[in-house]
């Protein structure tokens, strides 16, 4: 018969998957409780950043449908449940791993694909999500403005012919 406390971890790890949209499984060995706390902080209200048991995280994963992490979770593990874009949270674990060597990105989850920590590291790089929607409409802006300038220059064209053979002709 299961333990009711690991049952119950279980359960609560498996509810942290389905709720969140990405999570980056961290190594913590040799940070002290205020780091966590200020880690925790620095990811934002939206991410949950929780110690977990290996084997346990394991089977809450298959549970939860995410069948990546087999056999790859080992050491002292910590794992960011991320809600929304996972741009923000990933710049922040990389922000405090550079500042806090104690803290190592090992890998990630994101769209029903194990991420390696060179793809938390390029997903950390990216701009965020309204940057990046920011500089797509000043592009579409700025080419609707060259296409409005390429549509008026013929009648702009016109209109200045047509000027100029009426002040030609009343010169005349």
């Amino acid at each position: 018969m299961a333990n009711p406390e690991k049952v119950e971890a279980v359960a609560e790890i498996v509810d942290l998957f389905r709720a969140s949209d990405a999570a980056v499984i961290t190594e913590y060995r040799g940070l002290s409780v205020g780091e966590l706390k200020e880690l925790r902080r620095s990811l934002g209200s939206e991410t949950t950043y929780a110690v977990v048991k290996n084997t346990l995280t394991e089977i809450a994963a298959r549970e939860a449908g995410i069948d990546v992490f087999d056999g790859t979770l080992s050491g002292p593990t910590a794992i960011a449940f991320i809600k929304g874009e996972p741009v923000e949270p990933a710049k922040a674990l990389r922000d405090f791993a550079k500042t806090h060597e104690s803290l190592v990105v090992k890998s990630g989850y994101f769209e029903g694909k194990l991420l390696s920590q060179e793809d938390v590291q390029k997903l950390a790089d990216l701009e965020s999500r309204e940057v990046l929607l920011a500089k797509a409409a000043g592009a579409m802006k700025a080419s609707m403005s060259k296409a409005a300038a390429v549509f008026a220059a013929p009648l702009s064209k016109t209109a200045r012919t047509v000027d100029a053979l009426r002040a030609k002709q009343e010169a005349a």
